[in-house]
């Protein structure tokens, strides 16, 4: 298409996939000069071409057919049609049948998933942690098309990374993960002989692994002190945007890749970005000589005023001191105490490294204390049974009863659908952790993402195959037979070489992925530069958020939201 005005109609997916990485101005330097909803009753604009950027669902090819039902009806000029992904040929026939002579480009462009963050993407179906993880009879038509539906997903994650990768799985608790890794190879394998150039492109040197929500339950529920994760669990920020007030102003600021500050300190620890932003206003502050002394919001507004030149840069800072105030206010009201706790149990040792020997008796100060609510104390109890491996069905119902959350219960109870041991207490021993007693850390933030452990055996080859299944062939380089004699050992080398040039960790959780799990894709990868590591998940979750979708799991559900169509 030339760069003569045209206007761009999305539907619900594609517009959260194209806002998570354009922004309107991106949009207008290609011509595109008016954006719709396709679902949505429109004038029609005869004159101009549209490009329509859809999922191949009925939905929205309906939406589609009803634009150009009839030549004189047809509300644009042209069609370009670009798909997300894979289009049913049911899809396809019915616009070639309808409007051919409207369709000037039918394309599928596989990308079918929200780019979240540089290595965070998610895709977008929250309603798969229902499906994948309900006892309730009667979902299983739901299930197998929300699985194939992912598979469908991961597989244009893989081919925009232009990746077809060795698949791999977390064998337990449940089978989640080995149906969708099956599901994922088998899509793999089509895609990749079906390509535009009709090759069929061999295992590439990355690794994708699948891993069900009940792999580790702790991060979940913990109060984590790094910036972003604490801001997103304590805060009201719905949709990355966050509301503050300034100079007695309400104002909104969104959290997102394009603000370099944010990117710079999200994955800090609160204490050390309380230290940072004002660092940071000191150096801009010097050059001018406009602030002396301690940083403060309202000497902060005043350097605004008289320093237009820096008024962006600042703004941003304005933004980030009143987030990490905001943060540090709850923490003290009543995280701070919490904290300690959570961590105790999380890791079954004190900050001395002394081993807890009871844990109830570390859990009751917070269930008596009447400052922390509910929620608060659910996610203390939790930690409880994880720690214990589960517990009895006595000794739930008496802390249950105690604090009084007989209406909450089942977030509790129904962690059992996860996997995770509840009720009655498991006779499996609990992973084996990795020693990071000798890495640096904040006392009440010395436990680390499971994750973590994994991505770095990963990269390191040191993953159980029989705890960690493959589901194809996977290359030399990540199976341990890169590992042979003398003899061979330019081989060796070669493959070696090979991985260190940008090989692909890319993982995927059914059910879900944390904040902290996020921060440790980026510091796996600083750590580790032979290896990028990008994580995904059906969609981001917060412990609240993740806590009323565990209760609603033994709960009737009207319908799937998004299913893809045959």
């Amino acid at each position: 298409m030339t760069a003569r005005k045209k206007i761009m109609l999305l539907d619900e997916f594609t517009t959260k996939l194209l806002a998570s990485c354009c922004k309107m101005t991106d949009l207008l330097e290609e011509g595109i000069t008016v954006v719709e909803n396709i679902y949505k009753n429109r004038e029609p604009v005869r004159q101009m071409k549209a490009l329509y950027f859809i999922s191949p669902t009925s939905k929205s090819v309906d939406c589609f057919l009803r634009d150009f039902a009839s030549k004189s009806e047809n509300k644009y000029k042209a069609a370009y049609i670009y798909f997300t992904d894979f289009c049913p040929d049911s899809l396809f026939n019915k616009i070639k049948t309808s409007c051919s002579k409207s369709v000037r480009r039918c394309k599928e462009i596989n990308i079918s998933f929200i780019p979240h963050e540089s290595q965070v993407y998610t895709l977008n179906v929250p309603d798969a942690f229902y499906y994948c993880y309900t006892p309730v009879s009667g979902n299983a038509n739901g299930k197998d098309a929300i699985m194939e539906a992912m598979a469908e997903q991961i597989v244009t994650v893989c081919a925009t990374l232009d990746e077809n990768p060795g698949v791999r799985y977390k064998s337990k608790p449940l089978d989640n993960a080995s149906k969708l890794a099956q599901l994922v190879e088998k899509k793999l394998e089509d895609y990749y002989k079906i390509d535009e150039k009709s090759l069929i492109k061999g295992k590439t040197h990355s690794q994708l692994l699948i891993i069900d929500r009940g792999f580790d339950p702790v991060s979940t529920v913990l109060h984590e002190l790094t910036f972003q994760a604490m801001a997103y669990d304590l805060l009201p920020i719905e949709n990355d945007t966050y509301k503050y007030k300034t100079d007695g102003k309400e104002k909104e600021a969104i959290l997102e890749e394009d603000d370099d500050l944010w990117v710079r300190i999200r994955h800090r620890h609160i204490a050390v970005v309380l230290e940072e932003i004002p660092k940071l206003m000191k150096e801009i502050s010097s050059t001018k000589k406009a602030t002396e002394g301690k940083i403060s919001l309202s000497a902060l507004t005043q350097l605004m005023k008289k320093m237009p030149h820096f008024r962006k840069q600042i703004t941003k800072q304005v933004v980030h001191l009143n987030l990490a105030e905001d943060c540090m206010n709850k923490f003290k009201l009543n995280i701070e105490k919490l904290c300690k706790t959570e961590q105790d149990l999380a890791l079954g040792t004190d900050a001395e490294g002394q081993k807890v020997k009871d844990a109830m008796r570390v859990l009751l100060p917070v269930l008596l204390n009447k400052n922390h609510d509910n929620c608060d104390k659910i996610r203390a109890i939790l930690l409880y049974i994880f720690s214990i491996n589960g517990t009895t069905e006595e000794n739930l119902d008496r802390l249950i009863q105690n604090v009084k959350i007989e209406n909450e219960s089942d977030m509790i109870r129904n962690w059992s659908y996860l996997g995770v041991p509840i009720v009655p207490q498991s006779q499996q021993g609990k992973p084996l952790r990795k020693d990071r007693s000798a890495e640096e850390t904040f006392q009440l933030s010395r436990w680390t993402p499971l994750i973590k452990d994994i991505m770095e055996d990963a990269i390191d080859n040191r993953l159980d195959s029989k705890e960690w299944p493959y589901c194809s062939q996977c290359p030399a380089v990540w199976n341990g037979s890169g590992a042979v004699s003398a003899r061979q050992k330019p081989r060796t080398n070669y493959l070696e070489l090979d991985r260190k040039n940008g090989s692909k960790l890319i993982i995927f959780v059914i059910g879900g992925i944390t904040y902290s799990e996020m921060r440790c894709a980026y510091e796996v990868s600083q750590a580790h530069k032979s290896c990028e590591v990008i994580i995904g998940s059906t969609h981001i979750l917060t412990p609240k958020k993740l806590l009323d979708d565990i209760k609603m799991l033994n709960k009737p559900k009207d319908k799937v939201s998004f299913i893809k169509d045959e």
